[in-house]
């Protein structure tokens, strides 16, 4: 009788080429990812503004800060003002 033994051992998280190891944490395009046995999970790492005004203002996302900034809609370079961060 042969007997065949097939072991499954979760050793890491596959993402774009690349392995990283369960535990691991990276970051890609303004997320941050972990590497768990269930698999990869990722959230934004940016907070956006809340509590402006929407109809003059708009939010505009920097993706080399991560960041976002509330302008006026009809001129980027003057501010508006708000009242919180989400996320």
């Amino acid at each position: 009788m042969i007997l065949f033994c097939f072991i499954l051992c979760v050793v890491g998280c596959v993402q774009d080429g690349k392995l990283y190891t369960v535990g691991a944490s990276w970051t890609k395009d303004c997320e941050r990812c972990d590497c768990s046995k269930e698999g990869i999970g990722c959230c934004d790492m940016a907070g956006r503004p809340a509590g402006f005004d929407e109809k003059k203002c708009e939010l505009v996302f920097d993706k080399e800060s991560c960041s976002y900034s509330v302008v006026q809609k009809d001129d980027h370079s003057k501010t508006c003002p708000f009242t919180g961060m989400v996320g």
